[in-house]
């Protein structure tokens, strides 16, 4: 296995759910600090394809690389650990804690029960919640009870728990559904600059928020690759129209 440039590779990489393959050979390459949205039809394994990478789902064949290094085995927390942030379609923060409380308890000493016990809010913490809660806009709803939030909020509040691990590859599985024309904007604007200093993976069907916010796109079909670059080029490919965009 050669060394790469890339931040994350996925090599041939197929999983099988009782004889049916839900991916398939498949190959995708992320560089650093570059913002992937994967598209296509239910169905085509593209929730499955981040359960592989985050270790909730093992492999049947393949390799997963972040930084070179070797995924396809490792332990969940040990894949957040090396760095690779993700949040799921609903929300999961507590909403009986204030906004600061649900990032102060994502920072990554604070995870464990033996951690959280011997945790206290040091400046550092206090410093990096207050960093975290402006690149996401609720510099102003620190003290509010997060259930309080609106929805888009809520939403950005679980990016944010995720950013206090200052994760190099962040995924996040249609993050604007159910968020108003605003929310959605400002989404657009938040992903644009957390991806700065990191590389993030978005599977989304809205493709005007894709078009707003992919460097490159990939379009998957049955668990395979159907076509990947710019959005013009795929948007124009004939295959994705048939498939995706013209139902």
């Amino acid at each position: 296995m050669s060394n790469t440039d890339y931040l994350l590779a996925v090599e041939d990489i197929t999983v099988s759910f009782d004889g049916f393959k839900a991916i398939e050979g498949l190959n995708l390459y992320v560089d650093q600090g570059e913002l992937r949205v994967i598209i296509g039809p239910n169905g085509a394994g593209k929730t499955t394809l981040l359960d592989l990478i985050c270790g909730k789902t093992r492999a049947s064949a393949g390799t997963i690389r972040f930084k070179n290094q070797e995924m396809t085995r490792m332990a969940e927390h040990d894949i957040v650990r090396a760095g690779i942030g993700r949040k799921f379609q609903t929300p999961s923060i507590y909403e009986n804690l204030s906004v600061f409380k649900n990032l102060e308890v994502s920072f990554p000493r604070g995870r464990s029960v033996l951690g959280a016990l011997a945790f206290r809010c040091t400046d550092e913490v206090r410093e990096r919640v207050r960093a975290v809660a402006d690149e996401i806009g609720l510099t102003g709803s620190l003290e509010l009870g997060a259930g309080l939030l609106s929805h888009g909020q809520k939403q950005w509040l679980e990016i944010g728990m995720l950013l206090m691990q200052d994760p190099e590859l962040l995924m996040l599985d249609e993050p604007i559904a159910g968020m108003s024309a605003r929310e959605r904007e400002l989404t657009a604007e938040l992903l644009a600059r957390i991806c700065r200093n990191r590389a993030m993976i978005v599977i989304e069907h809205d493709m005007d928020f894709v078009a707003r916010i992919a460097h490159k796109v990939t379009v998957m079909h049955q668990g395979k690759i159907l076509a990947e670059g710019p959005m013009d080029a795929v948007k124009a490919d004939p295959r994705v129209i048939d498939v995706y965009l013209g139902h």
